[in-house]
């Protein structure tokens, strides 16, 4: 992307009220500003301007930094497109676009958010649909970049409305987990998952642990708890200002704190170097969202652990959790492996002649 930029005439007072050459959308503030801080590292030795856009910040501010000249824009999809709505920016000439995350943004209902954004650009310059036609070497056709763990249709149809004969890339298998994560998963009652949650954390030691929870009203409670009794913990969700959030992930960051009992707003893209063990106190309701959740640990090329709380009211997940388990060599419990919900795929209808009893429709 840089490099893209720097072969563009630079920003002056005639097109800097264009607005940005180039445009990356996240799907939370913490990724974006993560993104801004490794874009910075590079772009500063360019002489290329980076601007971040997301909420919990003044909108007034982020529109009269980009009208004042940047070439990049790193921002949250909902905002971006505020700030469109609204004038505080356009995209004239924005020829280059990544999506990180695409689909969290889309499972996060953001999909008409980006969608926004990308109309918001000159149509003008993506290449023809027809493959075999020519393209005209003297212009600048739109670049568009979706980065994605997993593919989901919703991500699909969204690559064949925007990209042009698209190239994959898969790093690894998409979906799957890193061999590096030892995956442990246990069947628990409700009642039985804090104590639970204390025995892992006093195996921790001076390293540092992720505990994922399904609500944002939660969060809070579990790590009262565990302050209480003596533990180094603070929380991130959707429940705390910015300046919260950000404070909470610096600290974690910086090891002050080595418990982060947090959402799925940590799930995604946030990159904590080594952290050893990431827990489950909720099973997501998705595959996905644990593919996720869990890849927080065992990044560039170390070892990690996840430990996953189980219980009966989990059974939408069983099935492909039983798959995923399998298809890494990780131990699947036998309360799992025993469970009729783990054995077919929710909505699926198990092959098997009917019963005498069985009423039988014939359309």
């Amino acid at each position: 992307m840089l490099t893209y930029i720097t072969r563009l005439p630079p920003l002056s007072e005639e097109n800097e009220a264009e607005g940005p050459y180039a445009v990356v959308m996240a799907p939370t503030r913490e990724l974006a500003q993560q993104i801004e801080d490794e874009t910075v590292k590079f772009a500063h030795y360019l002489g290329i301007k980076v601007v971040s856009i997301v909420g919990g910040q003044s909108m007034e501010e982020q529109g009269f930094k980009i009208r004042q000249g940047c070439e990049v824009v790193i921002a949250t999809s909902g905002r971006l497109l505020d700030c469109l709505e609204r004038r505080y920016c356009v995209l004239n000439q924005c020829n280059y676009v990544v999506l990180d995350e695409a689909d969290r943004m889309i499972d996060m209902g953001f999909e008409l958010q980006v969608v926004g954004v990308l109309d918001a650009m000159p149509s003008s310059n993506m290449k023809p649909e027809n493959e075999d036609e020519e393209l005209d070497e003297k212009r600048i056709y739109r670049t568009t970049y979706m980065f994605s763990a997993t593919m989901p249709p919703s991500v699909e149809r969204l690559a064949r409305k925007y990209l042009r004969n698209p190239v994959v890339v898969t790093i690894g298998t998409a979906g799957k987990t890193t061999d590096l994560i030892t995956q442990h998963v246990f069947m628990v009652k409700e009642g039985e998952k804090l104590y639970k949650l204390q025995k892992l954390l006093d195996e921790l030691g001076d390293k540092t642990a992720i505990v994922f929870i399904n609500t944002k009203k939660q969060p809070d409670g579990v790590a009262k708890n565990l302050d209480k009794n003596g533990y180094r913990v603070t929380t991130l969700h959707g429940g705390k200002s910015q300046e919260q959030r950000e404070i909470s992930l610096e600290g974690f960051r910086t090891k002050r704190y080595n418990v982060l009992v947090a959402t799925d707003v940590a799930g995604r893209g946030i990159d904590i170097p080594d952290v050893a063990h990431v827990i489950n106190f909720d099973m997501p309701s998705n595959i996905e969202a644990y593919t996720h959740r869990i890849g927080r640990t065992g990044r560039a090329g170390k070892t990690g652990e996840a430990t996953t709380f189980l219980t009966m009211h989990d059974t939408e997940v069983f099935y492909d959790l039983k798959q995923m388990l399998t298809q890494s060599n990780s131990p699947v419990p036998p309360e799992l492996a025993r469970n009729e919900a783990s054995k077919f795929k929710p909505g699926s209808i198990p092959d098997r002649p009917p019963r005498r009893n069985d009423t039988v429709f014939v359309h």
